[in-house]
């Protein structure tokens, strides 16, 4: 045979050498049929792509966890069972809640035991170990105020990449030194927020029942506990939330934005009255309410808001606290007058905590 790169069968030399059923090539180049088999390969590659990024992307967790691992058609009854694809999280704005979580590091006893009127979770990232031991010499190491027993734990999930054995084992070492680690089984970062909040109501509900009182603070903020329990005296034990509760917040639409929510998520323009996140206090028949209406809200994964559009679909509104200025979103530049007045406060990050809450707690006037 003689010619190019590209010759190929004759017209005539194909329809003599292949069979009736493949005649349909005769008369192609060898690059004209090298094309055509790369066109086919390229349609079944991409149709195997789809295909497994549609089973995988939108099954939930749960769907995972709980379906069928392998199936049979009546076409492949005779061939090895097919395993479904690892599970793989469909984007950011999924929160996969409700689901099962369990926990790792656990104190199941300790309300039963000291009977605590209040609770004070700090939701804290695990690798976090500073903010921790500055809560513990702060704030968080007061026990009786006022004659009341306070309780403090930190609410962490599992760290992800390198070093994350090595953490674990920290984190069981720190925990039978304090016993105030509660540690669940989903990946600790921020958009998983709410999944950390609703954790944390589970966990309140089940072993803190007997608890009139718990607060969600963040790890960076400032506390002045005795000035809470004063308020907490006061205050109504049944279907209770406060903090710095926000009215007619309007749901940022710029993808930039830290707080974007698409309209397919939420297609309303405002939020229903929800309080900030960074501090609030409820009464712990709220957290069993919580847990059972999240099963009727579609979930979004900023935490406070979702506990807003919870407590909007049990039709019970957050209550402002008695005195206003008591609750500090942005930072506040600290002087012992100002702080000796709120409840809860952001400070500015160059602020020495462990040195405020030594002059807070200082004897003499504060103003």
């Amino acid at each position: 045979m003689t010619g190019g790169a590209n010759s190929f069968l004759s017209p005539d030399e194909c329809v003599g050498r292949l069979p009736p059923s493949h005649r349909r090539f005769c008369g192609l180049s060898r690059g004209h049929l090298v094309f055509f088999v790369l066109v086919v390969f390229a349609v079944f590659v991409f149709y195997r792509t789809d295909t497994t990024a549609t089973s995988s992307d939108w099954r939930p967790k749960w769907l995972t966890h709980y379906s069928i691992k392998t199936w049979r058609t009546p076409q492949n009854l005779s061939s090895e069972p097919i395993t479904l694809p690892p599970y793989k999280s469909p984007g950011p704005y999924l929160v996969e809640y409700p689901y099962k979580y369990h926990f790792t590091i656990n104190e199941p006893y300790a309300c039963k035991k000291y009977k605590p009127f209040l609770v004070l979770v700090v939701p804290v990232a695990p690798n976090n170990r500073a903010h921790r031991d500055i809560i513990r010499s702060t704030w968080g190491g007061e026990s009786l105020v006022l004659g009341k027993v306070v309780q403090l734990f930190f609410l962490l999930g599992q760290q992800s990449g390198v070093g994350v054995e090595e953490l674990q084992e920290k984190l069981l070492e720190e925990s039978k030194e304090y016993g105030d680690l509660i540690q669940s089984n989903f990946v600790d970062c921020y958009k998983n927020l709410t999944i950390k909040t609703m954790v944390m109501m589970e966990w309140l509900d089940t072993y803190c029942s007997g608890t009139p009182y718990a607060m969600k603070i963040d790890s960076d903020m400032f506390l002045n506990v005795p000035n809470l329990i004063r308020m907490l005296l006061n205050s109504t034990k049944t279907n209770y939330l406060t903090g710095l509760v926000v009215r007619g917040g309007a749901v940022l639409r710029d993808p930039k934005s830290k707080w974007y929510i698409p309209a397919s998520l939420y297609p309303r323009e405002f939020f229903p009255p929800y309080v900030y996140g960074m501090a609030y206090i409820f009464s712990l028949d709220l957290a069993k309410t919580l847990v059972e209406a999240s099963k009727h809200v579609k979930p979004i994964y900023l935490e406070d808001v979702f506990v807003g559009l919870c407590m909007q679909h049990l039709r019970i509104p957050p209550t402002d606290p008695p005195t206003s200025g008591s609750f500090y979103v942005l930072p506040v530049k600290y002087s012992r007058c100002t702080f000796s007045k709120l409840i809860a406060a952001m400070p500015f990050e160059y602020l020495n905590r462990v040195w405020a809450w030594i002059d807070v707690k200082k004897s003499g006037p504060y103003c």
